[in-house]
């Protein structure tokens, strides 16, 4: 952390966080009541996951932006929640040293013994996009084999 340059910080805060409100503020206009906008968020915005660096901190935002997201766009009958699948192989990990390491603890320590895969993290988007999610705003909603639960 004590690493990161000013500009580093308001990039990944933009990237990861500011993001989001722009998106709700572009979409707005055209999102019919009961829709619903889902980000993606990771379990290092409430716990040091080493390596994860400045992205904790960016997370945290993301998290907070959507939750007051949720309240704004409340009224509208918008629904805002994020969406914290465990560690994934994607392109955006190939950037965070020792990731194969994080996953491998991740799957021996979830109740399951194992990480959701991509089938399981795009069901439960799916899931928060549908009407049968329509009480649910304001949440962070944790799609990791029950990894959360015991860090």
């Amino acid at each position: 952390m004590l690493g990161t340059s000013r500009e580093a910080f308001i990039e990944s805060h933009a990237v990861s966080s500011y993001s989001l409100i722009a998106t709700a503020r572009c979409a707005l206009p055209y999102l019919a009541p009961t829709s619903s906008i889902t980000a993606m968020t990771y379990i290092g915005s409430r716990k040091v996951v080493p390596n994860y660096n400045i992205m904790g901190p960016a997370k945290a935002s993301l998290e907070s932006c959507a939750r007051a997201l949720a309240y704004e766009l409340g009224e509208k009958n918008v629904r805002v929640n994020c969406l914290s699948p465990g560690p994934v192989r994607t392109l955006a990990a190939k950037g965070i040293k020792g990731f194969s390491e994080m996953q491998r603890m991740a799957s021996e320590r979830a109740p399951m013994q194992r990480t959701a895969n991509m089938e399981e993290i795009t069901s439960s988007a799916t899931f928060l996009a549908s009407n049968y999610a329509s009480a649910i705003t304001g949440q962070i909603i944790y799609v990791d084999c029950g990894f959360s639960a015991v860090i």
